[in-house]
């Protein structure tokens, strides 16, 4: 398969197989091209040139629908939702019942629903509408949705990119009823640790080509991430303890809201990375959302260099010096209709004024210089972001906020959907940061991540702080001790 755009070769003869009853890992850096092969396999772009055969009958896919009339349903990296309607009907849109052949049958829709997830085990309301759910429980409709057609050949790309570790194990306990004689999974996820866990066979794509296909069980991790990336990746080395804490930079205390959080209070120092650790629904983007105004809090302070500060809401914030990376980079991250360097310097536009006019040529060596950095794929600076692969994307949105300069920068789920090697980048950038006298905080669901960047970890259950450890003294074991100490009714267990 060959597939190019403006600038970009996507793909050149990239060749993949999958056996009938297998799961097949597709693995890469960002922009090797994944999800671009992907589209291809479900209709949504035309190949340049190549040919796909479904049990040695070669297709001609003419469209989504046609995809999935033929067996392939696909779980995007970007959501496909429809944020105004429920969830039982974007799972069903296009396939709805009518009564009296006028009007939708939405109890018979909701029914069907419940249905759905009983058999699969998710704790959804059909009824609720999408733009009330977390990302996490978006990707969980995203997944019932796919799992709801007749399919042969199932498309996961970066599945879990957005779930805990309990939610993980459903994942996979689905993927292994949906697995059969008949059917067949491409498995597309830059999580290393689980090739071995769910997968039978690894393809590895690097810069839109195919490198090898390898067989899980004979194979390491650090083979795999050597045909990635084609460089050494550092090892899982945790940071080595701070000689002296620094000055508080940002003092939360009592922060409350009205629904979820109670009573929160910590600080973020000087030179130190905070990481917040907890389930899903734990709080953490809550407190991250709270702190920079974009949910209302009904009681707290936020202190910031030793002075209560008044925040309404994220522009104040950023005003302030605190920036606020959101984990949901496609509604809240990025303009996807303007260019790399339009949203490298969105959130500092001020500083490149001269008088009333704005510097472009100030603007585009910045976002030239950020590019390199952070090593983001893209032809030119002037590229539209929405023409950038999910993880350049996110890249994108860090570089805005390193733009920034902000005393304290709050990332949360920063390399999700972002490949080991970025990663390792990503995680070497905030160490920068953190060394340069600024105060980090990290959400992140990977507790590994976690461990392996921060100094100090905070963790919540149920809209409460329930500890914060030093790195030393923390274990995957404790901080999932720490994560689940508060019962439903909110007390201690």
């Amino acid at each position: 398969m060959s597939k190019g755009f403006p600038g970009v070769q996507a793909l050149d003869d990239v060749r993949l197989e999958l056996r009938h009853g297998e799961v097949l890992a597709l693995v890469g850096e960002n922009g090797a091209g994944k999800s671009t092969l992907m589209k291809l396999l479900a209709g949504i772009y035309e190949p340049d040139a190549g040919t796909i055969r479904l049990n040695g009958r070669e297709l001609q896919i003419d469209g989504p629908r046609h995809a999935q009339e033929l067996g392939i349903s696909i779980i995007h990296q970007e959501f496909n939702l429809m944020p105004d309607l429920t969830i039982a009907q974007n799972i069903f849109i296009g396939r709805e019942q009518r009564v009296a052949g006028t009007f939708l049958d939405e109890r018979g829709l909701n029914r069907r629903a419940r249905e759905l997830f009983d058999r699969l085990g998710l704790a959804l309301d059909p009824t609720e509408r999408v733009e009330h759910l977390t990302v996490a429980r978006q990707q969980m409709v995203e997944i019932a949705k796919a799992l709801s057609f007749d399919a042969r050949v199932l498309i996961m790309d970066e599945p879990t990119a957005a779930l805990n570790d309990a939610e993980v194990d459903v994942l996979f306990g689905l993927i292994e009823r949906f697995r059969t004689p008949e059917t067949g999974v491409i498995y597309i996820s830059h999580r290393m640790e689980e090739l071995s866990r769910i997968s039978d066979r690894i393809t590895v794509l690097r810069d839109g080509r195919y490198i090898d296909t390898l067989v899980t069980a004979d194979t390491d991790q650090r083979e795999v991430i050597s045909l990635m990336v084609g460089r050494r990746i550092q090892g899982e080395a945790r940071p080595a303890p701070l000689e002296a804490a620094g000055e508080p930079v940002l003092t939360v205390t009592g922060l409350s809201t009205k629904h979820l959080l109670k009573n929160v209070s910590f600080e973020a120092r000087a030179g130190e990375i905070l990481g917040f650790a907890g389930l899903m629904g734990a709080g953490r983007t809550e407190v991250a959302r709270a702190i920079v105004g974009a949910d209302r809090r009904t009681a707290g302070t936020v202190t910031l260099h030793g002075r209560e500060v008044q925040i309404q809401n994220p522009a104040d914030a950023a005003r302030l010096g605190i920036g606020y990376l959101s984990e949901d980079r496609k509604q809240l991250g990025v303009l996807l209709e303007r260019s790399v360097r339009e949203n490298i310097v969105l959130a500092s536009l001020r500083d490149y004024l001269s008088g009333v006019f704005v510097s472009d040529r100030r603007i585009e060596r910045t976002g030239r210089d950020y590019v390199q950095k952070l090593r983001i794929k893209t032809p030119s600076t002037a590229q539209l972001v929405k023409n950038l692969s999910g993880g350049n994307q996110q890249k994108v949105v860090i570089a805005k906020w390193l733009a920034k300069d902000c005393d304290v920068l709050i990332f949360d789920e920063p390399t999700r959907g972002i490949d080991v090697g970025a990663k390792e980048e990503i995680h070497g950038l905030l160490r920068e940061l953190a060394a340069q006298g600024k105060a980090i905080i990290v959400i992140s669901s990977e507790l590994p991540e976690v461990l392996r960047l921060s100094d100090r970890i905070a963790v919540m259950a149920e809209g409460r702080l329930t500890a914060v450890l030093d790195n030393a003294e923390a274990t995957q074991e404790n901080l999932m001790d720490y994560a689940t100490r508060f019962s439903s009714e909110g007390t201690i267990a």
